[in-house]
C-alpha cells in the first residue's frame, strides 16, 4: 500500500478530496494500522471527471468483484461506497459519511497535513470521532478509546503550551 502515490495522483489530477477513517486517524497522531486509504470527494461534474482521470491512471478496480469492473462515471456520482483495488493498493471511495454528509460538510472540519510532498485535507480527529461514533462495525468501537486517548493527549500538550 502506497498512501502517497496515491494521493499523489490524485492531487496530480486536482481531485477535491478529504481523508478519513484509518489513515485520517493516523495523520492526526492515533497510534492503529490501517490497509487501504477512505476518502470523501466532492461530487460535483468537473471533480467527477478528474476523479475517473485519476482512477484510469491508478487502473482502479472495484475490489472483490471477479467481473474486475472498472467504476464509471455514473458510479462516482453516487453518495455510496465504492471499494476499489488500484496499483498502489485498496481505494475506498465515500461519496459521504455518517447520514450524507458531503465533502462540502466535512469542509470545516479540515486540517491540511503534507503527504510525500502533497497537501492533503484530513478531517479533524474531533470530527472522525463523531463519525466513527455512528458507526456499528466492530473495528470502529475497537479503535475509539484510542482515538479519544489520543485527542485527550492533544489537548493535554495543547493546554500546556
Amino acid at each position: 500500500m502506497d498512501r502517497g502515490k496515491l494521493l499523489s495522483v490524485l492531487a496530480q489530477h486536482g481531485v477535491e478530496s478529504i481523508v478519513v477513517g484509518g489513515t485520517a486517524a493516523v495523520l492526526n497522531g492515533a497510534p492503529i494500522s490501517t490497509f487501504d486509504l477512505d476518502l470523501v470527494y466532492a461530487r460535483t461534474e468537473e471533480n467527477v471527471e478528474r476523479l475517473f482521470a485519476a482512477l484510469e491512471e491508478l487502473d482502479a478496480l472495484f475490489r472483490g468483484d471477479p467481473r474486475r469492473i472498472a467504476p464509471d462515471r455514473s458510479h462516482l456520482r453516487t453518495a455510496g461506497h465504492k471499494l476499489l483495488t488500484t496499483k498502489h493498493g485498496p481505494l475506498d471511495l465515500l461519496g459521504s459519511v455518517e447520514e450524507n454528509t458531503s465533502y462540502e460538510d466535512l469542509l470545516p472540519d479540515v486540517v491540511w497535513f503534507e503527504v510525500a510532498g502533497v497537501a492533503v485535507r484530513v478531517v479533524s480527529l474531533e470530527r472522525l470521532i463523531a463519525i466513527k461514533e455512528k458507526l456499528t462495525r466492530e473495528k470502529d468501537r475497537a479503535v475509539m478509546p484510542v482515538l479519544r486517548a489520543t485527542l485527550d493527549e492533544q489537548r493535554r500538550a495543547s493546554a500546556k503550551r
